[in-house]
């Protein structure tokens, strides 16, 4: 039997990752969002509608990681506050500021220093006004209670090994009757006790993923209602020729009970 690395193991082998890409990233090619040992459900730039990036620089988009596009999904309104699990480069956090305008306001958390940087430089290089970046563990978010209307994530709840408490926190900080969005790789089972013990795939979007219905099960459990599964890429195999469980990207929403 495979040994299973720490909690702690697998959350600096996800920092170092992403850290190396917001390192390496070099501002002519874009990065590598997903494990290149395996096929994966696509990620990237690609999965927005061109017409909502087109204008956006490449230090932006070229950096994006995620699994889809939570920001439409969510349907932003003016006003709103929006919070951002896993903000990375500043992609989603661009996007929902100009649909939440100047009377809204946007929080992109995330864990990695080199991330934060690039996302601040990108902020100050937009002129953007209305984002703040925070560095912080979304499993314990520098955020206060109920003090904002929508949290979205793209592909970042799969690097979690504690994915309840990273939805119980989505749930607290979130005002009565707010959203969840999320974009994120889920499998249609459980991956074996070998597969979830590759550090460099749970780096890679893939090992943290957990079958769809136990991921569901897990925000119901964070008191979440409501929770639809909005759309699903094609299944891809993770490994050639075996029996693991298929991956694929999923786009998900849910709500906190207005009482």
């Amino acid at each position: 039997m495979s040994t299973q690395p720490t909690e702690d193991t697998i959350i600096d082998e996800v920092q170092a990752h992403y850290a190396r890409l917001a390192d390496t990233f070099d501002g002519t090619t874009s990065a590598a969002c997903c494990s290149t040992s395996v096929d994966d459900p696509g990620c990237g730039a690609e999965l927005y509608n061109p017409d909502l990036i087109e204008d956006l620089p490449f230090d932006v988009t070229g950096m994006s990681l995620g699994c889809g596009d939570p920001v439409t999904i969510a349907g932003l309104e003016a006003g709103q506050r929006v919070l951002d699990l896993g903000s990375g480069a500043g992609i989603d956090c661009f996007l929902a500021a100009r649909q939440v305008g100047p009377t809204g306001y946007v929080i992109g958390v995330d864990m990695t220093p080199s991330m934060l940087a690039k996302a601040d430089a990108n902020k100050a290089q937009m002129g953007v006004t209305n984002v703040e970046f925070r560095e912080g563990r979304i499993e314990a978010l520098p955020v206060a209670d109920a003090d904002v209307d929508v949290v979205m994530s793209n592909c970042v709840i799969n690097l979690v090994p504690d994915k309840l408490a990273a939805f119980k926190e989505a749930h607290r900080v979130l005002r009565p009757g707010g959203q969840l969005s999320i974009s994120d790789i889920v499998t249609d089972g459980d991956f074996d006790e070998e597969m979830k013990a590759k550090l460099d795939l749970w780096a890679g979007c893939v090992s943290g993923a957990i079958d769809m219905h136990k991921y569901i099960g897990l925000m119901e459990e964070a008191g979440f209602v409501d929770v639809t599964v909005r759309e699903k890429s094609e299944s891809v195999d993770v490994r050639d020729g075996d029996e693991t469980p298929r991956a694929f990207s999923a786009r998900i929403t849910a709500s906190k009970p207005s009482a």
